[in-house]
C-alpha cells in the first residue's frame, strides 16, 4: 500500500491540560510553527470526556471552562510523523490523558491568503 501523501493530525485533550506553564493546545501550535508545519487549527468541544474524566459540558450556568479541545494539523505524512517523534514522548508523559491520531486525507486546494486580506 502507497503511503499517503498528505495526513491529518489530531490531538484530543481539555482545554485546562498544560505542558509545563503553558496551556498543552498553545504549546503544540508554537512547536509546530517552529517546526515550519502548514498550519494548525484547535477547535473548542461544547461537550466531551475521555477514558479518565467525567462528562465536561458548556453550559452557560456552570463556572467551568475544562472543555475538550481537538488540535487538527493537515501536513505531508513524513512531517507529521517527524512531529509526532517530536511531542509523542512529551505527551506521553503527561498526568492526564490525550488521544492523538493520524490519518491520511485528500487535499484538493491549498491556496496562500494574503497577508491583511487584501
Amino acid at each position: 500500500m502507497k503511503a499517503p501523501n498528505h495526513s491529518v493530525m489530531k490531538v484530543y485533550a481539555s482545554s485546562t491540560d498544560r505542558l509545563g506553564s503553558q496551556l498543552l493546545y498553545e504549546a503544540i501550535v508554537y512547536k509546530a510553527k517552529e517546526t515550519g508545519l502548514s498550519g494548525v487549527t484547535v477547535y473548542r468541544g461544547v461537550m466531551g470526556y475521555g477514558l479518565s474524566s467525567h462528562v465536561h459540558t458548556s453550559r452557560f450556568w456552570e463556572l467551568t471552562d475544562k472543555l475538550p479541545v481537538v488540535i487538527e494539523i493537515i501536513d505531508s505524512h513524513e512531517k507529521l510523523e517527524s512531529f509526532y517523534s517530536i511531542i509523542g514522548p512529551e505527551l506521553n508523559a503527561l498526568p492526564k490523558g490525550c488521544l492523538v491520531t493520524i490519518s491520511p486525507v485528500e487535499v484538493r486546494l491549498h491556496k496562500p491568503g494574503t497577508r491583511g486580506g487584501k
